[in-house]
């Protein structure tokens, strides 16, 4: 099985059932999977083949949907983009990823304009109507990109109900996905079929995903988290789609509110929007039987507050793109641990190990590895950096851990973002959770900056609810709860700290900033 074939099998199970919402209109599987296959054979009439390599750029819609299961469909490769990236981010993605099509929103037409001579590979840029773009008729007749231009809507029109797809095997490419490239050009992890099936499944069977589930979908379809556990898990059990183009907590509270939802997934940072949020109502969200946190790590202190308030429970895994992502969650018959990203799912290994990749013993730290189904092929067109990054079978995350006696994980923090000060190791994330536990503080990023008698110095950033608050208040604050070489050596007051498209807090973006200024 795959995706393409698992939503035409569920389709055909439960056709009527609405696959999804959006803007407040419903779409049934039936009517989903109708349009992925004419999407699909309006594709192959263009000229495209299985193997091609397709681009999207599309916010949380259904164009996206069925961009996506149409290209699988067909057997191309999908490259899912953030639309509002750079020119020059997105030209190197569809340089280097060797794209033959664009699926782009109509408001990015002046981009294609823009890059389209630059870009020979690229025979057509695929345009999704959204009734936003500025462009005239006349001026949009007036294109130099003139025959590359083509219709979503008229791709679809014309496309075969009875086209049957292509013969997909486990180990073809189905989607890459760049990385954010926090150190050099970001790099296309190559995920199979097998990898996002698997993926998708393990987890939809791990969260007892099914038909009268009906899950937010406000993460970006474009990053990984979303496309599996917001968006292939639940189309694969039949469960309904509660889509919101663009996250807003005052968006989440209605969709969860007037569409019963019982599943929402998110990032730390929206868990923090929805918990500060004015107007943040719990009888809002007391259809939810279950809330997803990953992406990143959630201070515990936010999850605390936030199941004291609106009386439902977050449990939080863990993921990479290398991975489908999904390799941790915590479990839902066991009791759950606050902090932790709960243990192994099935059908996924993960260890802990030291620098010569020996596993080590309950409680040390090491760097998270991680085996299975999952685990993706490698990185396109980069054989050293895939050797590098799995050996013998392990996907090396780069990840720092610890596991307990009972199994379950503890990330420590990314091992590039360890700070040594004068010998002694200091994880941001420990001083982070400390500083969370204030009342006045909304977000926190610690990071190591050189230090002339020590090596490192710990430098913290925080946004903070009381104007009143000082630096000295929560030095003393920190000097209460931290070891001496962990208090922070300088505080500094910003008004927000800079995230990815997902919320993550960009530890290493805010550390460049700070040594450029230095």
């Amino acid at each position: 099985m795959n995706l393409s074939s698992q939503l035409h099998h569920t389709a055909s199970m439960l056709g009527s059932k609405p696959a999804y919402f959006f803007m407040d209109e419903a779409s049934t599987y039936a009517e989903l999977d109708a349009a992925v296959t004419k999407f699909a054979s309006g594709l192959v009439k263009l000229g495209v083949e299985k193997g091609d390599h397709i681009a999207l750029l599309l916010g949380n819609s259904p164009h996206f949907v069925i961009s996506l299961y149409g290209a699988l469909r067909l057997g191309a490769t999908v490259i899912p983009i953030n639309p509002i990236y750079t020119a020059d981010e997105i030209g190197y993605i569809l340089h280097n990823g060797d794209v033959k099509v664009v699926v782009g929103l109509d408001m990015m037409l002046p981009l294609a304009e823009k890059m389209h001579l630059q870009l020979p590979k690229v025979e057509h840029f695929v345009i999704a109507e959204t009734g936003q773009s500025q462009m005239t008729e006349e001026e949009m007749s007036q294109l130099s990109i003139g025959t590359k231009m083509k219709s979503f809507t008229q791709i679809v029109a014309s496309g075969d109900l009875g086209f049957r797809g292509s013969t997909l095997n486990d180990d073809d490419v189905a989607i890459i996905l760049y990385t954010s490239g926090t150190t050099g050009k970001p790099k296309g992890a190559m995920l199979t079929h097998k990898n996002l099936y698997s993926n998708a499944k393990d987890v939809s069977d791990y969260l007892k995903m099914n038909e009268e589930d009906r899950v937010i979908t406000a993460l970006p379809m474009f990053h990984v988290f979303c496309l599996t556990v917001a968006l292939n898990a639940p189309l694969m059990n039949g469960a309904t789609l509660l889509i919101v183009p663009k996250f807003s907590p005052a968006e989440v509270f209605r969709i969860a509110r007037e569409y019963d939802a019982s599943v929402f997934a998110g990032v730390p940072t929206m868990y923090n929007f929805l918990f500060q949020y004015p107007e943040g109502n719990p009888d809002d969200l007391k259809s939810l039987r279950l809330c997803i946190s990953g992406g990143a790590s959630l201070p515990v202190a936010l999850l605390q507050n936030f199941e004291r308030k609106f009386n439902v429970r977050i449990s939080e895994g863990y993921g990479l793109s290398e991975a489908s992502p999904v390799t941790c969650f915590n479990p839902l018959d066991r009791p759950r641990k606050p902090g932790s990203i709960g243990t192994s799912i099935m059908n996924v290994e993960n260890k802990v190990v030291n620098e010569m990749g020996e596993e080590v013993a309950p409680g040390e730290v090491g760097e998270l590895i991680v085996r299975g189904p999952n685990v993706m092929a490698g990185y396109y067109k980069m054989p050293e950096e895939t050797a590098a990054t799995i050996k013998d079978g392990w996907l090396y995350t780069g990840d720092l851990a610890r596991m307990d006696e009972d199994g379950y994980f503890y990330i420590v923090d990314r091992k590039k973002d360890l700070i040594l000060v004068g010998g002694y190791n200091v994880y941001p994330r420990e001083v982070e959770e400390v500083l969370y536990n204030h009342p006045d503080i909304v977000e926190v990023a610690v990071l190591g900056v050189p230090d002339a008698n020590f090596g490192e110095a710990v430098m913290c950033y925080v946004v903070s609810k009381n104007p009143d608050l000082t630096e000295e208040q929560l030095m003393e604050y920190s000097r209460k709860h931290l070891a001496k070489y962990k208090v922070p050596n300088a505080i500094e007051f910003l008004e927000e700290l800079p995230k990815n498209t997902t919320g993550k807090i960009l530890r290493r973006a805010l550390k460049k900033q700070v040594l450029q200024e230095r």
